[in-house]
């Protein structure tokens, strides 16, 4: 393992792994360990290691198997009947080993079932509207929404040069009644990204954008998570995620108006 003498921040590398740092911190680290090649090591050998653990517990158990455990849990919670008792045993005792047997294979039934629930969970890491979404209620606490605070998008813009290794297209909705804000640093996808604040009356917008991975331009795409409305889709080689408490059809004609803007 990577000693932690040899870089000061290649202990951030876990809590970030971990979630414990906040949406900046994860920001300047990644800008950190894109230079660093001891953050680089260590962080591939945490996500190695994550990845074993992850093949080794969490697997969905197979139909064959699932059957195997209930035909089991069935047959252990079947009451054996007295004339199954070995011959010799008292009344009373005969009655004690078919209660014992009973309990017993309840106890069992109960066990098989409680490592049936767990095996058959498996879980789910953070879809990018459940990303964007937890980026948005970040932002929204006092001293978070900005880190350049303008409604100009050419002291926007450049704001992000050097910070992110990508240039955000920025555009003045002002006249469509979307009013730029400002912007900052996030991190979504597990990477930094450039959010955009806009306003609608007192609705306030983010759009997070961040490099396409694949080419080409896809339509809007409406979702919802949390009592938040979400608009996605890609133009200019790179990804939008918009994301209000506005009602659909505003965050919708949103979308379109930023498509649309040159």
């Amino acid at each position: 393992m990577i000693a932690a003498s040899e870089c000061d921040k290649v202990l951030l590398v876990q809590a970030e792994l971990d979630g414990e740092l906040g949406a900046a911190e994860a920001a300047a680290l990644a800008v950190h360990r894109a230079q660093c090649p001891i953050c680089q090591a260590a962080a591939a050998e945490l996500a190695q290691a994550r990845a074993l653990f992850d093949e080794g517990l969490y697997q969905p158990m197979p139909d064959d198997v699932r059957a195997r455990v209930m035909a089991q849990i069935a047959a252990a919670q079947t009451p054996r009947r007295a004339a199954d008792s070995p011959r010799g045993l008292s009344p009373v005792l005969g009655r004690w080993r078919q209660w014992w047997s009973t309990a017993g294979g309840f106890g069992l039934g109960a066990a098989c079932a409680a490592a049936l629930a767990f095996l058959m969970v498996v879980p789910q890491a953070p879809d990018l509207a459940e990303q964007t979404v937890a980026g948005h209620i970040r932002a929204l606490q006092p001293g978070h929404l900005e880190d350049v605070p303008s409604s100009d998008q050419h002291t926007v813009k450049p704001w992000f040069d050097g910070r992110i290794d990508f240039a955000p297209p920025v555009k003045d909705l002002a006249a469509q009644r979307f009013p730029l804000r400002g912007g900052r640093l996030d991190y979504v996808a597990g990477r930094p990204v450039a959010a955009l604040v806009y306003q609608r009356d007192k609705h306030v917008i983010d759009l997070f954008v961040w490099p396409a991975s694949g080419g080409g331009a896809a339509a809007p795409e409406t979702a919802q998570r949390q009592g938040y409305n979400l608009v996605h889709w890609t133009q200019y080689g790179m990804t939008f995620w918009a994301i209000s408490d506005v009602e659909p059809g505003q965050l919708r004609q949103f979308a379109e108006d930023w498509h649309q803007a040159p």
